[in-house]
């Protein structure tokens, strides 16, 4: 299993697989998830082929209420959720650095999204097979009275809104405590247009990975195997930490580290249950399911702490938790309860020996575990439906023509792509960025710690 998870977690370093895109054309047609028609900027509804036209859709108060909740519970998943999980695990004079990067890199992402984002990943363009068109681009053509399935349109941009501004602030644990603010905000403004709004056209958009037939309810491979594979390629490229492996780097604060994890627990509802798009039966699956893998996870953890080194920490119980989270993200409106206990405790497991064993053998300084946690949890949750949904084991089952070894196939294949896809584009956008703006800071302000140098602040005064 060792060489299986080596292999997989280089592929990304070892392939170069680039595929350029370019838009020349303008859209106004939207995609409508819901039903998979698309609606044009005035609501009229255009029928796909060999489809008569159909009643435009009406607005549900219930499920836009719903979504606009979903919408604040992932928002509250990064700021303060995320933002305080990373801080407690830096040390105390780079704290603020990390809380810096995770708050604006949230923000920049949202803005880039209203105005050329949402429009790339969700409307068709020329090149609809890898990303979408600009038909939306400054939210042109949207407007208060605009519905995507049962809800405002706004909403429905909101709320992927909070998905694309959340991958690219995982990553910044791949490479804290030595990044330039800068040069950071420059790769992952790259970063969210070449690797995060192609893969999410090609998996949600109606896109290549969506032909294929692959199953991503919620972000496996859109966002955690995007964040996890960035951040290793990241670590690896700037290098490890001044004094890693001979410096102790213990997390300064794991009271806060726990108040991060359990605000992130709590707004992952949010983002599992939101992406439903309405309060329904599906709903009430994917809110079980989303519970009672984050526990597994917890349980998996912390026994292979404990085996190992004989404690479970406090730490391993947090790191489990997210673990069977991001395991459970694609897989929880296809497998049942006891299925997302499996896929929760399984994943977590994995993961551990992820963020132990193969990190050590391989050297590389992932700071805050990103590739360990998000990475192979998610890579493991995005293969792991297609075991896990058969109804054997209390899943919804699989299409006419669809057998487990076919979908589970397709889900490699899917994990393959965008492991491919991002590993190398990341490589080549460090490459750019460091080249221009540079990416690592200097010996001396690494030394001295970024909140002084990068912000000229402390996070704690004596």
């Amino acid at each position: 299993m060792k060489k299986i998870f080596s292999k997989i977690g280089l592929v990304g370093l070892l392939s170069f697989f680039l595929i350029g895109f370019s838009q020349v054309g303008m859209s106004n047609e939207v995609f409508d998830l819901s039903n998979g028609t698309m609606l044009l900027a005035d609501n009229t509804e255009v029928a796909t082929a060999g489809e008569a036209v159909e009643e435009a859709p009406s607005l549900d108060t219930g499920d836009t209420a719903w979504m606009i909740v979903a919408t604040i519970l992932v928002i509250v998943m990064a700021i303060p959720g995320l933002a305080l999980f990373y801080g407690g695990l830096v040390r105390s004079k780079n704290m603020l650095s990390v809380l810096m990067q995770v708050f604006v890199t949230f923000s920049l992402m949202s803005v880039l999204w209203v105005i050329y984002g949402y429009s790339l990943a969700f409307t068709e363009g020329p090149y609809n097979t890898w990303i979408g068109g600009l038909g939306a681009a400054f939210l042109g053509g949207i407007s208060g009275d605009s519905i995507s399935g049962t809800i405002p349109e706004y909403v429905f941009v909101t709320f992927q809104l909070t998905f694309a501004a959340l991958t690219p602030a995982l990553i910044v644990g791949g490479f804290a405590e030595r990044i330039k603010f800068s040069g950071m905000l420059v790769f992952l403004t790259l970063w969210l247009t070449v690797v995060y709004l192609p893969i999410c056209h090609m998996v949600w958009g109606g896109g290549l990975i969506s032909s294929w037939g692959a199953i991503d309810f919620a972000g496996g491979t859109v966002v955690h195997i995007n964040a996890g594979v960035a951040a290793l390629v990241l670590a690896i490229c700037l290098g490890k930490r001044l004094g890693y492996g001979k410096e102790v780097m213990a997390p300064h604060n794991m009271p806060m580290t726990m108040i991060g994890a359990s605000l992130l627990w709590a707004g992952w509802f949010g983002f599992n249950v939101g992406s439903e798009l309405a309060a329904d039966s599906t709903a009430g699956l994917v809110m079980i399911n989303t519970q009672v893998a984050a526990a597994a996870g917890v349980l998996g953890w912390i026994i292979m702490e404990w085996m190992a080194r004989g404690k479970p920490s406090m730490l391993g119980g947090a790191s489990g938790a997210i673990s069977g989270l991001v395991a459970i993200t694609p897989a929880c409106a296809v497998v049942g309860p006891m299925g997302a206990i499996v896929l929760g405790f399984i994943a977590s497991m994995i993961a551990y020996w992820a963020c132990t064993s193969l990190k050590k053998s391989l050297g590389y300084d992932d700071s805050l575990d990103v590739f360990g946690i998000h990475g192979v949890a998610g890579i493991v949750g995005a293969v792991g439906l297609a075991i896990l949904m058969a109804p054997q084991f209390g899943g919804v089952g699989y299409d006419d023509g669809v057998t487990t070894m076919s979908q589970f196939m397709i889900q490699a294949k899917s994990v393959g792509f965008t492991i491919i896809w991002c590993g190398v584009i990341s490589f080549i956008l460090f490459k750019i960025v460091d080249a221009t703006v540079g990416l690592r800071v200097s010996e001396e302000d690494e030394r001295a710690g970024l909140d002084t140098t990068s912000h000229g602040e402390t996070a704690y005064h004596s």
